[in-house]
């Protein structure tokens, strides 16, 4: 763990230690902050106190951010929201910093969950079967009740538009590759457009969509239940259905010719496949999966464009904070790689 008077990227050690024993009660400095090492966009630090309490603390990415996803005051709002409302757990929210004097940019600090994260085969590896379906109904119970959340009663009934998620997505995202200018994409452009043709009505009301729930961003306990649900920089109002078929693409079933994970933890045998996964979502939520086949395509094709985004960012010396993974080149072939996938998924159905 890096020491107190470290250079940390993305933490400004002696004004933010001084906000800290300022604003978190009982606290007793020095801390100490270590990075952790998951995703490449808001970063998440480990912050602990010469007493060895600990906390999470996140920011922004260093250099630029998406007017959104790395809206600190929104991330914050969203999960004091729930957490109050108690249905979905999330860390508990201790303490905000809107002053850019302390660090350049807002950030909070909110409790530090313990449990075990799936984030590949190894972390599942000693799982019996009856562990991991407790923790893939886990999964879904807490999924299923995000997407069936009362938004006004919450208070976020004002967090975003209610209609044409999708077709919000798809302006997005595809202007966002097309901002960063580095290349030129025809297929991204050619299933933009057939997405945007073939755009089914939304058959569930709309609801908060985490936009990135996997394994991976949860926390499960010893009971190897969901304890907190955590990175909500992509929460949204929005269609459950494609939420829910978002996450599906990350539960990779031995065989996959592609995952959206190099190493995704569903592989284990010790888990139920894809196929059981969907169906009793839509037994237990009650909504109709028939355009499912179509938000698969539109989740392939908005994945590439995140990935599109990460080699514009490379391209420009940018990690987000984090040390660089793979050469461009390769983050080039594999949007190319997920482009052609969601074509081959697309053939007859689009």
């Amino acid at each position: 763990m890096e020491s107190a008077s470290a250079d940390i990227g993305g933490i400004d050690v002696a004004p933010v230690s001084a906000w800290l024993a300022a604003n978190l009660a009982d606290s007793e400095p020095p801390f100490t902050f270590e990075l952790i090492a998951a995703g490449g966009s808001n970063l998440t630090f480990r912050l602990a106190d010469s007493g060895s309490r600990r906390w999470a603390l996140r920011r922004p990415p260093v250099g630029s951010a998406l007017a959104t996803a790395h809206d600190m005051g929104r991330e914050w709002r969203i999960m004091a929201a729930l957490g109050e409302a108690g249905d979905v757990p999330v860390p508990e929210m201790v303490a905000f910093c809107g002053d850019h004097s302390v660090n350049g940019a807002d950030f909070y600090v909110m409790s530090f969950v313990e449990g075990r994260i799936l984030r590949d085969r190894d972390s599942a590896a000693d799982m019996t079967p009856e562990q991991a379906e407790i923790a893939t109904q886990s999964l879904l119970d807490v999924q299923i009740a995000l997407h069936t959340l009362d938004l006004d009663e919450v208070g976020l009934g004002e967090l975003g538009r209610r209609e044409d998620y999708v077709g919000r997505q798809l302006k997005r995202w595809r202007r966002q590759v097309e901002a960063a200018g580095v290349r030129e994409v025809p297929l991204l452009i050619e299933l933009h457009e057939r997405l945007r043709a073939a755009k089914p009505p939304e058959a569930a009301p709309a609801a908060l969509a985490h936009g990135d729930y996997r394994f991976d961003n949860t926390v499960l306990n010893d009971q190897w239940e969901i304890a907190a649900v955590l990175d909500w920089e992509l929460c949204t109002t929005g269609n459950p259905i494609a939420d829910f078929a978002w996450s599906l693409q990350y539960w990779a079933d031995p065989g996959d010719e592609m995952s959206f994970l190099t190493d995704p933890p569903t592989l284990q045998d010790c888990f139920a496949r894809r196929a059981e996964v969907a169906e009793r979502y839509a037994a237990q939520s009650g909504f109709d999966l028939s355009d499912l086949g179509y938000y698969a395509v539109f989740s392939w094709w908005k994945q590439a464009c995140i990935v599109e985004g990460a080699y514009a960012r490379r391209l420009k010396g940018m990690s987000g904070g984090m040390g660089a993974t793979g050469d461009a080149d390769g983050i080039a072939r594999r949007v190319d790689d997920m482009l052609a996938h969601a074509a081959d998924m697309a053939a007859g159905l689009l």
